[in-house]
């Protein structure tokens, strides 16, 4: 009865015991790619940090507003599927480090083959390294501080892609207008092109009036195809990071940035707490001082110590504590001192130089946007000037008081202003959501890429920075 009671037990710490192992679960790499072939089978739910809140379903058919479609890019874009595996090798690190060294198990038997002893002496000793407690706390606190680097660097990964994402919707809608109005100005030019033909055949105008027609229908058609192969390689690149076929086209709504902020050096002052990559090199400097502060621990002797257990020959026994320590003789943990410490140094001048570049940025593009905005001022009155003047020859035309060649010159005229506009308007744009970016405003605060092979459907995890 004592015997079978006694099994249940065994077999319990067998199975507890193998419990705490890790096993082995095999994961194939794909076979194929998988891209999506519309907006509607892209993942499209977006989590908002406070659970109580319903996520936002992006339109699947409806045109895209350009902050959608960064929101799409975050969700779908392939590179950052290789978040979730970064956080876990920090996290992994953090474990490795939070996990204490296993104490040292010490056995010795030696056979009596002869002597006046009368038994085998044998020695049991258990011992316990005691550097790894001394710097136990700092080498945790860097790894701590490490997750939180990795974590605000992979949210700057994603604020990167939205920007990119955003700039080539704004980039696509932009030639879309230019394409427009450079159809139309060869439209004109290809017919006054023909006129001019018909009038040299019948002998009504000389050849060298048609010089002039041909090199403008050249350069018109000329810059309406790099138009439209600029236009393709923006949505191919657009595809790509929506993790769509590179053939997927959707309607994108006229771009609506907001105007920068008037006081730009409140919001630079509090820049470093509110942008993930100058936090992230916060973080690491933090990481690095802890590393700092361990290795300088870790100059002291190694000592392990632990009770030890022993009987000779004479059938004496013996007990009491054991203590190894390594002896400072040559090494005193000089070379990871100074390289944790050059490390220090080095995050410290990134750090610096970073905020430097960030300041200097955006001054740049805050004078940037105001004299584009001078410069789309007046581009848009030449524009509405020209098309005036093409307004006033049209009636001109229309009473016969103006010959089809000058008016063709009139309406060249107004859609080449209408162009500076769109120009300048696109120019304008791209600068304000670079100092937006810069600014740190108008993007998610946590990390809302979803994890691979996650549902689509499902809710994601927002990790917070």
């Amino acid at each position: 009865m004592k015997q079978g009671s006694l099994r249940p037990n065994k077999t319990l710490l067998l199975v507890l015991a193998l419990s705490g192992c890790a096993g082995y679960r095999a994961e194939p790499l794909a076979t194929q790619a998988h891209l999506a072939s519309s907006v509607a089978a892209l993942d499209r739910t977006v989590p908002t940090a406070n659970t109580a809140e319903p996520a936002v379903i992006l339109p699947a058919t409806q045109a895209l507003s350009v902050d959608q479609i960064g929101l799409l890019a975050i969700l779908n874009d392939p590179d950052l599927a290789a978040e979730f595996g970064q956080i876990e090798q920090a996290r992994a690190a953090l474990l490795t480090t939070s996990t204490l060294p296993n104490p040292q198990l010490g056995l010795g038997f030696l056979a009596l083959l002869g002597g006046p002893g009368s038994t085998p002496a044998y020695a049991v000793s258990l011992s316990q390294d005691i550097t790894s407690l001394i710097t136990y706390r700092p080498r945790v606190a860097a790894a701590r501080a490490q997750i939180g680097s990795v974590n605000a660097q992979l949210l700057w990964q994603e604020w990167q892609v939205a920007q990119q994402a955003s700039l080539l919707a704004v980039g696509i809608y932009g030639f879309d207008q230019e394409i427009t109005v450079r159809t139309q100005e060869l439209s004109v030019l290809t017919g006054e092109l023909g006129q001019v033909r018909q009038a040299a055949a019948a002998g009504n105008l000389d050849l060298t009036d048609e010089a002039p027609l041909r090199a403008a229908a050249a350069s018109a058609e000329s810059a309406l195809a790099t138009a439209r192969l600029t236009r393709l390689q923006a949505w191919q690149s657009l595809d790509a990071l929506l993790g769509l076929q590179p053939s997927v086209r959707f309607d994108i709504l006229p771009p609506e940035v907001a105007a920068p902020p008037a006081d730009l050096a409140s919001l630079m002052a509090s820049l470093p707490e509110r942008r993930p990559d100058l936090l992230a090199l916060r973080l690491g400097y933090a990481a690095a001082d802890d590393q700092v502060r361990a290795a300088i621990l870790t100059q002291f002797p190694a000592l392990s110590l632990g009770p030890a257990y022993g009987k000779d020959t004479s059938d004496v026994s013996s007990f009491g504590p054991q203590m190894t320590i390594a002896l400072p003789v040559f090494d005193r943990n000089q070379g990871g001192i100074a390289g944790a410490q050059a490390t220090r140094e080095v995050l410290h001048a990134q750090y610096q130089a970073e905020l430097d570049a960030t300041a200097g940025t955006v001054q740049a593009l805050g004078t940037n946007i105001a004299t584009l905005e001078d410069d789309l001022s007046r581009a848009r009155f030449a524009a509405a000037d020209a098309q005036r003047a093409l307004d006033e020859a049209n009636r001109a035309y229309a009473q016969n008081s103006l010959d089809q060649r000058a008016l063709a010159d009139y309406q060249t005229a107004a859609l080449e202003r209408d162009l500076d506009v769109i120009n300048f308007q696109a120019q304008l744009n791209t600068d304000k959501l670079a100092l937006g970016i810069e600014l740190g405003l108008g993007l998610p605060q946590t990390r809302i890429a979803p994890q691979p092979n996650a549902d689509p459907a499902a809710t994601h995890k927002v990790s917070h920075t």
